[in-house]
């Protein structure tokens, strides 16, 4: 029996990681989309980045993206690839724009020309609900993006929906909340804040720098994320699903759990700096997960607290070890 193929965009970051991982464990062969720089962080999959095989491409580039999946041949393609950090959208909206909105529609494009029965799943976000009309938030519920990234976010959906429904790809938008771990970006919160506890437990820092520490958000292990990512293509039809713990925690009290973790005070360290606030805030952010649970059987594994300590106890080890 021949070894499905999946195609990953996105393959050295976070969820790219992850999602490898679990695909080469279901006997997939696995291509990864890298774009030309000058450096590429092969850390988060240096482990199995001999069982990869890499290929060219750019999501700014619809001649590069046809060439790989022509190469790769793949039964399924995984589109996490984006500008995804979103207080950077503000200064590189333009960017983000092309690389997170247009970029799909590039890949989805190659997709109808090269082999229309290649099955996508586009990485959505909850950022796309921003300004929350309901909560907790589903597949219903209006989007009221309130950064660059979530608008360019909402054009990814829409134009996945359009695709699906005007040409009949097996196309899905998985519409994850917030999913963190130890490889996620030092410049997002979770990481930011359990990086900084372990600097100062060790002595390297004095203090922590945040924002808004009131804007809450349904935090859940990206391990365990991308398990539904992948039954979200296993499914007889293609349908779009939010995925989320269904728990909402501040900013705050993440950063009492992972001081307290090391057993130290979190308001002796923390400053609150209005450099790090948004010019437009998401409050409130909670996923109902109730279809994904209903038809991928799907429910998270890892708890919050469970997360923020396997954090803080990953970035205190790397810290020790002598890493920056």
């Amino acid at each position: 029996m021949t070894a499905r193929r999946a195609l990953i965009t996105g393959i050295t970051g976070q969820d790219g990681s992850y999602l490898a991982e679990l695909l080469l464990d279901r006997g997939y062969e696995v291509y990864g989309l890298l774009r030309r720089t000058s450096t590429v962080n092969f850390e988060r999959i240096a482990h199995i980045q001999h069982r990869i095989r890499f290929l060219s491409g750019d999501l700014l580039d619809q001649n590069s993206l046809i060439g790989a999946l022509r190469e790769a041949r793949p039964h399924e393609v995984y589109n996490l690839a984006a500008q995804s950090f979103v207080p950077a959208s503000w200064s590189q909206p333009v960017l983000t724009a092309e690389a997170t909105g247009l970029g799909v529609t590039r890949m989805l494009e190659g997709i109808r020309l090269v082999d229309p029965e290649i099955r996508f799943y586009q990485a959505s976000s909850s950022e796309m609900f921003g300004k929350v009309r309901e909560s907790p938030q589903n597949e219903q519920t209006p989007f009221y993006p309130r950064s660059p990234y979530g608008v360019a976010k909402v054009y990814g959906h829409f134009i996945t929906v359009n695709y699906r429904e005007s040409y009949g790809l097996f196309a899905v938008s998985g519409i994850l909340f917030n999913h963190e771990s130890p490889r996620r970006g030092l410049e997002f919160v979770t990481r930011k804040v359990t990086d900084g506890a372990a600097r100062i437990k060790l002595g390297l820092a004095k203090e922590l720098r945040l924002g808004n520490l009131d804007v809450h958000r349904d935090w859940g292990f990206a391990g365990d994320y991308v398990e539904a990512i992948r039954l979200m293509l296993q499914q007889a039809k293609p349908e779009d699903f939010v995925v989320g713990t269904g728990m909402s925690h501040s900013v705050r009290e993440l950063v009492e759990l992972a001081f307290g973790h090391l057993d130290l005070d979190w308001r002796q360290y923390t400053v609150q700096d209005e450099h790090f606030f948004r010019p437009a805030e998401v409050e409130h952010l909670v996923a109902d997960a109730s279809k994904a649970r209903r038809l991928l059987g799907w429910a998270p594994k890892v708890t919050f607290e469970d997360l923020v300590r396997m954090m803080v106890d990953a970035d205190l080890a790397r810290l020790r070890a002598g890493a920056t």
